[in-house]
């Protein structure tokens, strides 16, 4: 078989810029055995929390550190629990290094576009505008799918809904979780694991017309049965919500 030819290349293959949205890791320590024990508590040892989404992983935090980091390690860590690291931002020149090394890109910052570049842009739009027909289109927004679930949840149970909320309409029994990219709706009583704002959601929610959890988190922000809840919402309908780095508790009058 002939190779093609460099004027029939452009026929069977191209290039061409894309803007994409990724998900972060923001890491935070080092030590990727203990970030494995971390990963293991609040997703389980076989989570299917995620389905091999890619991720870039965020040093900003160790960089000023210096901190050494295995990459190759945490690669693995990461591709256990079904995330694909492809990037690293906010890194050292070392650290950026290191993970180039190990097969990672380095993926831009979003805020660091030289001025020169954009000028550069806005001109050229400017000359394709003033030669080209522009079309316009316009997005339409789709909802946020919502996911119901009117069966009771026994201890083990897991139901994770990705990319929106969760409406639970029977009892989450002691050991089962409910997991929600988005709200947690429980018309029963709650007495397992909450997790809503899994992807990191602060405006996210937890209802509940009887609030008895095992643990509570939004977007990250935990709290478990080691610390009761106050009399006015253990047992009785309520809302958690977060403010800041804390979680806050409202009854519900119904």
């Amino acid at each position: 078989m002939s190779a093609a030819s460099p004027a029939n290349a452009s026929a069977l293959f191209d290039l061409k810029s894309a803007s994409l949205t990724l998900e972060a890791f923001l890491l935070k320590t080092g030590n990727i055995q203990a970030l494995g024990q971390a990963m293991a508590e609040r997703f389980g040892d076989t989570p299917d929390f995620f389905n091999n989404d890619p991720v870039v992983i965020d040093l900003t935090h160790l960089a000023s550190l210096d901190a050494t980091i295995n990459f190759d390690a945490l690669i693995a860590l990461l591709t256990r629990f079904k995330l694909k690291p492809v990037a690293v931002r906010g890194g050292t020149v070392k650290q950026t290094a290191a993970a180039q090394e190990a097969g990672l890109g380095e993926a831009p910052d979003s805020h660091a576009a030289p001025a020169r570049v954009e000028t550069v842009v806005q001109e050229v739009i400017k000359e394709v505008v003033r030669e080209v027909p522009v079309e316009v289109r316009v997005e339409v927004p789709v909802s946020a799918v919502t996911m119901v679930i009117d069966k009771p949840l026994r201890s083990g149970q897991q139901i994770y809904a990705k990319g929106g909320d969760l409406i639970v309409m029977a009892v989450v029994n002691h050991g089962a979780e409910v997991i929600a990219d988005g709200n947690i709706h429980v018309y029963a009583p709650l007495r397992g694991k909450a997790i809503a704002g899994a992807k990191g959601n602060t405006q996210a929610r937890i209802f509940s017309t009887c609030m008895e959890p095992e643990l509570l988190s939004i977007a990250g922000t935990y709290r478990t049965t080691e610390n009761p809840l106050p009399a006015n919402i253990k047992g009785k309908p309520a809302q958690i919500r977060l403010d800041g780095e804390r979680l806050v508790f409202d009854p519900i009058d119904i």
